[in-house]
This record gives C-alpha cells, structure tokens and sequence, in this order.
C-alpha cells in the first residue's frame, strides 16, 4: 500500500470517527479551547497560582486559554454560560460563593467539562471540584514560625473561615506547637478574599500586641511585618523576592497537576466528576515548602533538620498532617 493511499484512509476513517462522534478525537485534532472565571484579579494569590498553569500549558501549546477576572457573584452565572456557549471545552474558577449558580450551568452544558474550587462535592457528569489542600507544607512552615519567634507570639490573618482556609491554619499551628509547645497565637478574619488594607490593619493591631512572627494568609500581612521589623510567613506563593527579610518560610501551591490532568482526560474524552483536592498533595507534586533562600542561614539549624526530617516523613507516608477543617481560635492571653 502506497504512503499516499495510507493518508487517504486514514483520513476517511478520522472524518467517519468525527461523524460518528466518537468522544475525545477531535479534541485531540486541536487545541483544547480553555476559559476560566475569576472573581478576584488574577495577582491574588490563589487565583494567580491557576492562572500560572493555565498559561503554562498555553505556552506549550496544548490550549487556547481565556480569562475574564474580577467577575461579581452576580454575574459569575452569566460568565460561565458565554463561555460555554462559545465552544469552550474546559472551564475552571473559584464557585465558593455562587455554588448553585455554577452546578446549574454545568447542568445545562453537559458536553463542557468544568473544574471548579468548591466547598462542596462533585456533580456528576462533568463537574469536578478542587482547593488548595496544602496542609502539609503549611505545618512544616509552621514549624519554621515555632523555631523563629522571639515572643511566643504569632498572628494569624485569614479570608474567610471556611475549611479550605481553617485546615492551612490549623495545620500551621500543629506545627509551630511541635517545636515550640509555649507558642500562643492571636486569629483573625477579614472577611475578605483581597483585601490588602484591611489585612495589613489588622496584622497592626496583632503584632502591637506582641506577634513577633505573621501568617500571612492574605495580601497585605507581609507589609506590615515589614514595616515593623517582624518575620512573616508566606501561603499558596513564595512573595520573598518582595520581602527579602521578611518572610522566612512559604507554603506553596501547585495548581499544574491538576490543570494538566484535567487538560488530559478533556482531550482523551474521559473528563468525569472527581475531587481534585489529593493532587494538590506533596506526594503529586502539588504543593511544597518554598526554598528558605535568604533565611537558609537565619532559621536555626536544629529547626531546619527538624523540618526536613518531618518532609521526608510526610513524603514516605510515615507522618500524615492532620485535616481539620474547624475555625481556628485565638489562644493568645
């Protein structure tokens, strides 16, 4: 058989795939065309860390990649459906606060398959969920925050209380409890997902009181800890570039494991409703402590072998950080 007559077969048997409607194949002829709903700018941290993947994969070539940010509660559901409407096969976002909302449009596009952060569980066929479950490094950057202070006092600013927030926190806290048991913390909440103003205010008022380290959970904590000489640590993004001798420790987010998957199984055809959460674990590369960089030599060495020691342990399954999802309390006197 001639190498041309091969083409013209193969040929006819993709187009009588493609009429026939054989799920994945022509996605896998393109690019897959990728749109995700934001309501927050795409610099805030969390938002910023799936919008770093999404562009990854844009460069690469695997996506046609669109992104509209800011977008109020109230308009997320008219967002979702132009996107959908426009040909879009995967879409991300954050629903938390527009839950019905968004499983209504899904409903309603059951060919589209959406990846959403969300409180709550996947709805069959093709509405998968995620968050940021980096609890593990959050504990080992606690451990950095326990070994550093000075006063035995750490703030804590936080958005919401909601558990994708409140198990980081926790996390945090068990681990500066196991290198410092004396360490007290003082817990609030703006109320807010960006902020920066109010985060920084209220990272004033704690550190007035004493704190000598900062979780900064949100925008505009690691401002005040620098304006007053204090340490700060770092979550979901690694801003010591900005805060050189401020923050000592950061717990990151990866979000490229699950955008990668999710871009795989859409383009295959096999995009079913699933719960993201366990690839943003350490063991699936997504999420890690930040290199301590310019506080390698300032975090004390006893602390920093502790802290590898607990990694290596999470990483072998010998040690697993605590899920808990409770609203974290002030123990501070």
């Amino acid at each position: 058989m001639t190498a041309r007559r091969q083409i013209i077969i193969r040929s006819v048997a993709i187009a009588a795939a493609l009429a026939a409607g054989v799920p994945g194949l022509a996605f896998a002829q393109a690019k897959l065309k990728v749109a995700a709903v934001y309501t927050v700018p795409f610099e805030q941290q969390w938002v910023g860390r799936i919008h770093k993947a999404l562009k990854a994969a844009e460069a690469r070539g695997e996506i046609e990649y669109t992104a509209t940010e800011n977008v109020a509660n109230a308009d997320y559901e008219r967002v979702m459906r132009e996107y959908a409407t426009a040909g879009n096969q995967l879409i991300l976002g954050e629903v938390f606060g527009v839950e019905a909302a968004a499983r209504k449009v899904a409903k309603d596009f059951p060919k589209t398959a959406f990846l959403m952060g969300s409180s709550l569980k996947p709805q069959a066929p093709n509405f998968s969920v995620f968050d940021n479950y980096i609890q593990e490094p959050a504990y080992l950057s606690g451990m950095v925050a326990g070994g550093m202070t000075k006063t035995n006092k750490i703030g804590m600013v936080g958005g919401f209380p909601i558990p994708e927030v409140n198990r980081l926190m926790n996390a945090f806290m068990a681990g500066a409890k196991e290198v410092n048991p004396k360490v007290e913390f003082s817990v609030s909440f703006i109320n807010s997902w960006f902020d920066p103003p109010k985060a920084k205010e209220a990272a004033f008022a704690m550190i007035d009181k004493g704190a000598d380290v900062m979780y900064a959970e949100r925008f505009g904590v690691s401002d005040a800890a620098k304006e007053k000489g204090k340490l700060a640590i770092g979550n979901v993004i690694n801003t010591q570039d900005k805060y050189p001798d401020t923050v000592a420790a950061s717990a990151l987010w990866n979000f490229e494991p699950s955008a990668d998957r999710a871009i795989k199984l859409v383009k295959e055809g096999k995009f079913t409703a699933e719960d993201y959460g366990p690839y943003s674990m350490m063991k699936h590369k997504g999420s890690e402590l930040a290199p301590l960089g310019t506080f390698e030599n300032k975090v004390p060495a006893d602390i920093a072998a502790k802290v590898k020691a607990k990694q290596a342990d999470i990483l072998s399954g010998k040690f697993t950080v605590k899920v808990d999802d409770g609203q974290p309390k002030s123990t501070a006197k």
